[in-house]
């Protein structure tokens, strides 16, 4: 059955759709997303099924998942990260926005994803269309980038073509738009010597 393509806007996206989606999500489906970067495919944090159908999409085994979680805001993230006083204030600086923090997991992470995890990507993206889904959804998704096959773009950053290729494979793609080239800057944050693991789109002064 292919999947379903739906239309929203990055700011003020459709309520009704993004119910939709919600419903979707709770019932075990994976979606593809844009964000403030790239394209992300990702699930409820919670489906265990779903997590696994998202590392089989991605060819890896779900232990070895290197997934990061899409948050809302910083309220909810002490229920799956440890975060230091500097740490928090440099998030809550420049989030939303293109970074990853890697952070100390807490105890439940490796229990979602099933795996030895003692560290967690989390991303509060500057885009609307993911953190209102994560946001009516009560707890954050997992996100992975959607890689291209092409030698030069890394990227896909087509919402039709990436429907074209992902139709028979997940069971929403969102259409927000085009979407970037360049992923989000990777911060190591899981002690005050911050490092940036990737430069990305993100701008950080250490």
């Amino acid at each position: 059955m292919s999947a379903e393509f739906i239309k929203l806007y990055p700011r003020n996206p459709d309520l009704r759709r993004i119910e939709h989606i919600v419903k979707a999500l709770r019932d075990g489906a994976v979606i593809i997303y844009p964000t403030d970067t790239i394209y992300g495919m990702g699930c409820d944090i919670h489906n265990t099924r779903a997590v696994e159908r998202v590392a089989r999409i991605k060819g890896i085994k779900p232990t070895k998942n290197d997934f990061s979680f899409i948050c809302y805001d910083l309220s909810h993230i002490a229920d799956y990260a440890r975060v230091g006083n500097q740490a928090f204030k440099l998030m809550k600086k420049v989030l939303p926005g293109p970074f990853t923090f890697i952070l100390e997991a807490t105890g439940s992470v490796p229990k979602i994803l099933n795996s030895n995890k003692k560290t967690v990507g989390i991303r509060v993206p500057d885009n609307d269309i993911p953190r209102q889904i994560v946001h009516e959804l009560g707890n954050p998704i997992i996100t992975t980038s959607i890689r291209d096959e092409d030698e030069i773009i890394e990227y896909s950053t087509d919402p039709e073509l990436i429907f074209e290729k992902f139709q028979n494979q997940v069971d929403i793609v969102i259409d927000g738009g085009y979407g970037g080239n360049v992923a989000s800057t990777i911060v190591d944050a899981t002690d005050d010597n911050f490092s940036i693991i990737r430069q990305g789109l993100g701008e950080l002064t250490l």
